[in-house]
C-alpha cells in the first residue's frame, strides 16, 4: 500500500541540513469507499494483476492508500512536480507533457490535476535515446531517459538522470501525484542510474536522512504529515535514544528481524525485512498474517477485500511486537487498526499478506511502523536506526 507525503516547496536549512515539512494528502481507498467507487477499482486493479502475472512480474502488493508526496522542480526555467518520496525504490521519473491518456492527465474526480514536464520549455534539458520501464506493485510506467537539474528540499543536482514517462498504468490516474523520487540504493536503480539521495550527499553534514510521520486522528484526514531532514537526525520529533542495525543488502533499505509476537503467537524465526516510506501499510508472511488475524480475531470483508475488526476496539487490541537487533518495537493498534469508514462499526487491519523472496524480503515496515518510529536511513554507514517519534497525542 503505498503512502505519499507532501513536502512544501520552501525548506528551512541550516548550514549543509534541510529540514523539509510534509503533508499528507489522506486515505485513496476511504475517498473511494465513500463515493461508493471502491469495488469498480477493485475490480481494476485484478485486471491489472492479471497482466502483470502475464508478463512474468512479480511485484510486491501495493494497496494505493494515504500518500506521503514531496514537491520537487525540475528544468531551467523550473517546472515543479509532486511526487512520492519512497525508500522502497531508486529512481526518479515524473510525466511527459506529452502524454495525454486519462492516467497521464488524472481522472477529474481524482480531484487532482497532474503537473506534467515539458521537456520543450527546459533549456538544460537533454534528452537520452535509452528508454526505461519501472513495475510497482500497483502498475506501471515506461517512456525515455532524460538529465536535467532538480531541486527537492533546498538541494539542487544540476545533472540528474530521471526517467520521462509517456504511459502510465491507470492507478495513477488516481493518484495525487506526478512521478515518484526512489530513495533506495543505487543497485536497485532501473537502468544503472545514479539515484538523486547519492548525488546531493557531497551536500551534507552527514550522509543520512530522518524521516518523521505524524498521526492522524482519522486516516482520510490530509494537512500537515511529518518531516523529512536530510542530513542530520531529527532531534525535535523523533527520540535522543537510537538504535542502529547494520543492513543485510544495499538494495532496499533490508536489516534482519529477529523476532515477531502478537497476544499469545509468537515466532523466532530471522527474516528479511525493509523499511519502505512508499507502503502505507504492514507486510507480513502468510502465516503471520493468520496469527494476526486470529489474535485480533478479525473476519475478511468480501466487498472491501479487507481484515476488519470493531472499530470499538483500536485501543484494545495486543500490540504488534517487532524484535530488531535484540530490541523489541511495540506498534500500538491505534497504529494498525484503521477507520477507512467501511460502515457497519468495522475498521481494517493495516497488515497485508506477502510472499516469500527467497533471499529478498519477507517483510515491509510501511508507514504504519514509522509513525511509531522515526527512521534514520543512514547511507554513510550502510545501516538504519530507529527512535521513538514524538507526537501530540
Amino acid at each position: 500500500m503505498k503512502t505519499f507525503v507532501l513536502l512544501a516547496l520552501v525548506a528551512a536549512c541550516s548550514a549543509a541540513v534541510f529540514k523539509v515539512p510534509t503533508v499528507q494528502s489522506g486515505s485513496l481507498r476511504a475517498k473511494l469507499i465513500k463515493e461508493g467507487k471502491y469495488t469498480a477499482f477493485l475490480a481494476a486493479q485484478h485486471a491489472a494483476r492479471i497482466e502483470q502475472l502475464n508478463t512474468g512480474s512479480q511485484p510486491f502488493v501495493d494497496y494505493f492508500d494515504d500518500f506521503y508526496l514531496g514537491n520537487i522542480t525540475l528544468g531551467t526555467p523550473a517546472q515543479p512536480a509532486t511526487i512520492v518520496l519512497d525508500t522502497g525504490s531508486s529512481n526518479l521519473w515524473v510525466i511527459d507533457a506529452a502524454c495525454t491518456s486519462q492516467a497521464c492527465n488524472g481522472y477529474p474526480d481524482s480531484g487532482y490535476k497532474k503537473q506534467k514536464f515539458d521537456t520543450t520549455k527546459s533549456s538544460t534539458f537533454t534528452k537520452e535515446t535509452r528508454k526505461f520501464s519501472i513495475q510497482y506493485g500497483s502498475g506501471s510506467c515506461n517512456g525515455y531517459l532524460g538529465t536535467d537539474t532538480i531541486t527537492f528540499g533546498g538541494l539542487t543536482i544540476k545533472t540528474q538522470e530521471f526517467g520521462v514517462a509517456t504511459h502510465l498504468a491507470e492507478v495513477f490516474g488516481y493518484q495525487p501525484v506526478d512521478g515518484i523520487l526512489g530513495l533506495g540504493w543505487p543497485a536497485l536503480a532501473v537502468d544503472k542510474v545514479t539515484p538523486p539521495m547519492q548525488n546531493v550527499l557531497p551536500q551534507l553534514d552527514a550522509k543520512l536522512f530522518t524521516v518523521w510521520l505524524d498521526r492522524k486522528l482519522t486516516i482520510s484526514q490530509g494537512g500537515s504529515g511529518g518531516l523529512i531532514t536530510y542530513g542530520a537526525v531529527d532531534n525535535v520529533n523523533c527520540d535522543s535514544q537510537i538504535t542502529y542495525v547494520p543492513l543485510t543488502a544495499k538494495t532496499y533499505w533490508q536489516f534482519a528481524l529477529d523476532g515477531f509476537a502478537v497476544g499469545t503467537y509468537s515466532e523466532t524465526k530471522k527474516d528479511q525485512v525493509i523499511s519502505d516510506t512508499g507502503t502505507s501499510w504492514l507486510g507480513a508472511p502468510a502465516t503471520v498474517m493468520s496469527a494476526i488475524v486470529k489474535q485480533t480475531k478479525a473476519t475478511f470483508d468480501w466487498s472491501s477485500e479487507l481484515y476488519v475488526v470493531d472499530c470499538t476496539t483500536m485501543q484494545t487490541q495486543p500490540d504488534l511486537i517487532f524484535t530488531i537487533g535484540g530490541t523489541k518495537y511495540n506498534v500500538k493498534s491505534v497504529e494498525y487498526i484503521l477507520d477507512l469508514q467501511l460502515g457497519g462499526g468495522k475498521c481494517a487491519l493495516a497488515v497485508f499478506s506477502m510472499g516469500s523472496g527467497g533471499f529478498g524480503p519477507t517483510w515491509i515496515l510501511g508507514d504504519t511502523f514509522i509513525r511509531q518510529y522515526c527512521n534514520i536511513y543512514d547511507i554513510g554507514n550502510a545501516q538504519i536506526g530507529f527512535a521513538q517519534a514524538h507526537h501530540s497525542f
